[in-house]
């Protein structure tokens, strides 16, 4: 017997890494020292490799093949210090593993873009909230039937409180504008009145003015319909009142 021959079946193991102690340290000493052994081990890595993929690769070559399936079929089954786990074996978890990352990046990506959807669809419906009130505005200032009330005080005050009211009843709009209005006490605000033609005055705003006397009322929730003889201003707790406190500080009625 050859010494290639003697070493055959250990280099067959030590391909599949299932060769150990003594031997193994026989057989590199080996391989150290002969390059024929050494190209038959690469030669057989490369058909254990081929042999991981038999299903769907390359067949490895004959003689290689036969080495390794026998060298596989005496490795003893009771010695526990040979077992090792084949490298293609290996390949399954990190294939699994890859894959459980692959659909971890896929259900990220998709939430994000959940996320992106939701924040795009709030955001539409707050610009399509705020052009309805815009377009609202507009109606109710170039509405036909627009009423403009010149608002002012009971006792005149030098500069005067002034405010004006543009009401429309079809578009059931209303917008009021003030300035020159006089500082409130604490606790207590302006709360604007529809007085209509028929019935009770309607609460239409409650309002506090700016450090420079001006305040503003854009649409107020009002009763649908209702024709305006005039418009009032009184002070009311901050909260707003259901009927007017009087005095009234501010009144206008319609042309």
């Amino acid at each position: 017997m050859s010494v290639h021959e003697q070493f055959a079946e250990d280099l067959a193991l030590y391909a599949l890494g299932c060769l150990e102690g003594d031997e193994k340290l026989s057989l590199e000493k080996h391989l150290q020292e002969c390059a024929s052994c050494r190209r038959e081990l690469e030669e057989l890595r490369g058909s254990a490799a081929l042999l991981a993929l038999t299903a769907s690769g390359p067949r490895p070559p004959a003689r290689s093949r036969t080495r390794l399936v026998d060298a596989i079929a005496k490795e003893p089954a009771t010695m526990p210090s040979r077992v090792r786990t084949p490298w293609w074996g290996v390949l399954g978890w990190v294939t699994a593993a890859a894959l459980v990352i692959a659909v971890t990046l896929v259900w990220t990506q998709n939430t994000r873009l959940k996320s992106n959807a939701q924040q795009l669809a709030l955001l539409s419906n707050q610009q399509q909230s705020e052009l309805e009130s815009a377009r609202r505005v507009v109606d109710t200032l170039t509405a036909q039937d627009a009423m403009r009330v010149s608002v002012l005080p009971v006792d005149m005050k030098i500069p005067p409180p002034e405010g004006k009211a543009i009401y429309s009843r079809e578009r059931n709009g209303l917008i009021f504008m003030a300035s020159h209005l006089q500082p409130l006490p604490a606790q207590k605000a302006y709360e604007l009145w529809l007085i209509p033609v028929q019935g009770a005055p309607i609460p239409a705003g409650v309002f506090k003015p700016d450090a420079h006397g001006s305040a503003t009322v854009v649409n107020p929730p009002l009763p649908p319909g209702v024709e305006a003889k005039a418009f009032a201003i009184t002070i009311e707790p901050e909260q707003g009142s259901k009927t007017p406190t009087m005095p009234i500080v501010m009144v206008g009625a319609g042309g």
